[in-house]
């Protein structure tokens, strides 16, 4: 585990034992298999862009939170402008 982002990957867990879910839930949630998404809270790979903004979305908090760059945890206002996916 990188000892300089261990931060983010405490808040990933964190957040999903505050709501009451295990890791094969958010997995499913997230599209993807149970050991992916255990090897993000581990450190063992960095979480990618696409999942830290869907963990965002779904914990209504911002990525800053995520990555431990702040510790406040509400996220910031969003544009109402939705982009195409």
């Amino acid at each position: 585990m990188n000892k300089k982002y261990e931060k983010s990957y405490d808040r990933i867990r964190a957040l999903r034992e505050d709501n009451d879910l295990t890791q094969k839930e958010i997995a499913a949630i997230l599209n993807m298999s149970q050991t992916g998404y255990s090897k993000y809270e581990t450190g063992e790979n960095d979480v990618p862009t696409k999942i830290l903004i869907d963990l965002a979305k779904y914990y209504d908090t911002s990525i800053d939170y995520l990555l431990g760059i702040t510790d406040v945890k509400e996220p910031y206002l969003r544009s109402k402008k939705k982009l195409k996916e």
